[in-house]
């Protein structure tokens, strides 16, 4: 049921102080409550033994003993007047004196003395002290009997002594009034607490009503987990709030359990590495680059109010396959290019041969220059048996060759045709490729150098190249997502190249290493276990 049907405000911050309210009063009326229970008791306890004090005192008096024992029961006798003497000096209601028989020997109405007591005296006069709160001839009292004893020792009778209960009754309402009072400043000061912890909840949900704060839950909530966009928000602490289904999916973490992530520091969530860096903050800047397993992620980083933030991640590993494949179509069409003014001018050329009549140049010619290109074909062939593996090798030669760098394999290559996964190392060799030519572009004497080889099911690349090679300090750090010496191209952003490289081989077990080659340059290793079937 709504609270607008309850009669109730609709606001959530009025609802809330009604309900502090409520509960406050409760507390209040409920304290006091059990605060009188026991005060009512202990009041009455009070009385019983105040009554009980006077009917000691009144009984070690050898007076009153001795009187009992000399007069008769009259209203003039030395028991009479004792026993008013102390009724008077200390407020009792009665104190009556009586005999084994039990027959009142005083009393504060005179004309009782000589009666029979109006309660059983029983107990006192077998020598037991007696507190009780009863109804006698004056009304409700509470009261205390003990035996009286003579000089010799015996019990020669009883002493009764009775408090008015309406002194007891006053005192407790003499009591209530101080008690509301506190109970009073007490809900007053809950009141106020409630007031202004009402005015604080007021700013923190902008005076929202309780129905627009759970739809505006259930927006966010359809709105984070349809987004095609991941999200990630992050507590001040570091410790992940939220992460949504696209998110879970970009990063690699299983749909099920993303809700156990919630409370846990992001490096347990990601482990070490440049993701949970740009998350966390400690890598700055806008549209930053990492990858994630086999995807290249874009991700941006939002400080939130409470310290927190909030990371953005989508997924450009599509865009980037695609500048790549771009990247070596613009290669093979410049190769292309170059091979077509070649092509029409090795055509004018034999047709010059024909022209002249010089038959047999032409035909030295044409098996020359068909010569080059099969020659360079069957030594890739020979030494890398997998096709695909084989045809990259073949294209990169061709682009090589016609930017001037001469591209050879290694004189140790030899790959059978029983890769895993030929994908992976294709992408591997061709990043290394077209980072050794555009090292060796320039130099007086470029080369590049590429060796393959199977050692039992591992794989083993290296690539060499005549370029001016990596400082050691740095053949670390150039593994790292969005670091290069290379200008960014329009399409996309440089420095994934070596990231890729690295992140795939130490997905199958390997690893990618950076050093120095023996005649100077750059030398990248590449091994892969169980790359081979």
């Amino acid at each position: 049921m709504s609270a607008r049907r309850l009669g109730l405000p609709r606001r959530a911050v009025s609802q809330i102080l009604l309900t502090q309210l409520a509960i406050a009063a409760g507390v209040v009326v409920l304290a006091t409550g059990l605060f009188l229970a026991p005060l009512s008791a202990q009041l009455d306890d009070q009385a019983m033994r105040r009554a009980l004090a006077i009917a000691q005192s009144a009984a070690a008096d050898p007076a009153i003993a001795a009187g009992l024992l000399d007069s008769g029961a009259s209203a003039d006798s030395p028991v009479q007047a004792s026993a008013e003497r102390i009724r008077r000096a200390t407020g009792a209601e009665y104190v009556v004196v009586l005999d084994l028989d039990g027959i009142r020997r005083s009393h504060p109405s005179p004309d009782r003395i000589g009666l029979p007591v109006s309660t059983d005296p029983s107990d006192a006069l077998a020598g037991r002290e007696v507190m009780e709160i009863d109804d006698g001839t004056l009304g409700r009292s509470a009261r205390g009997k003990v035996p009286l004893v003579a000089a010799d020792g015996e019990i020669v009778g009883a002493v009764s002594v009775g408090i008015a209960y309406d002194s007891v009754r006053d005192r407790l309402l003499g009591a209530i009034p101080g008690l509301l009072a506190y109970a009073g400043g007490a809900l007053a000061a809950g009141a106020l607490a409630a007031y202004l912890l009402s005015r604080r909840i007021q700013r923190q949900t902008r005076d929202l009503a309780f129905s627009d704060i759970a739809g505006l839950l259930a927006e966010r909530e359809a709105m984070l987990h349809s987004i095609r966009e991941g999200v990630i928000a992050l507590a001040p602490d570091g410790r992940v709030r939220l992460v949504n289904d696209e998110a879970a999916r970009l990063l690699g973490l299983t749909p099920d359990t993303i809700g156990t992530f919630a409370g846990r520091p992001l490096g347990d969530v990601l482990g070490a590495g440049r993701t949970a860096d740009v998350l966390s903050g400690r890598v700055t800047g806008r549209d930053l680059l990492t990858v994630q397993g086999p995807r290249v992620l874009v991700a941006n980083r939002m400080p939130t109010a409470d310290g927190g933030a909030v990371a953005t991640l989508r997924d450009r590993t599509e865009l980037e396959h695609l500048g790549r494949e771009l990247d070596s179509t613009r290669g093979l069409i410049d190769a292309l290019r170059a091979q077509d003014h070649e092509h029409a001018n090795r055509l004018h050329t034999l047709l010059g041969l024909l022209e002249l009549g010089l038959h047999e140049e032409a035909v030295e010619f044409v098996t020359e220059v068909v010569g080059v290109h099969r020659t360079t074909a069957e030594q890739v062939t020979e030494k890398v048996h997998d096709p695909l593996l084989a045809a990259l090798l073949v294209g990169k030669a061709t682009v090589a060759a016609e930017r001037g760098i001469p591209l050879r394999l290694a004189a140790a290559t030899l790959l059978p045709d029983r890769l895993v996964d030929p994908g992976g190392l294709v992408t591997i060799v061709g990043n290394l490729v077209d980072n050794a030519l555009d090292a060796a572009a320039g130099g007086t004497a470029p080369l590049v150098e590429v060796e393959l080889r199977a050692e039992g099911r591992t794989a083993v690349l290296r690539v060499r190249d005549s370029g001016p090679g990596v400082p050691a300090a740095r053949r670390e750090e150039i593994f790292t997502e969005g670091w290069s010496t290379k200008q960014p191209r329009a399409h996309r952003e440089r420095g994934l190249g070596l990231a890729l490289v690295r992140r795939l081989a130490e997905r199958q077990g390997g690893s990618a290493r950076a050093g120095e080659a023996a005649d100077g340059g750059a030398e990248f290793s590449v091994v892969l276990p169980e790359a081979l079937r």
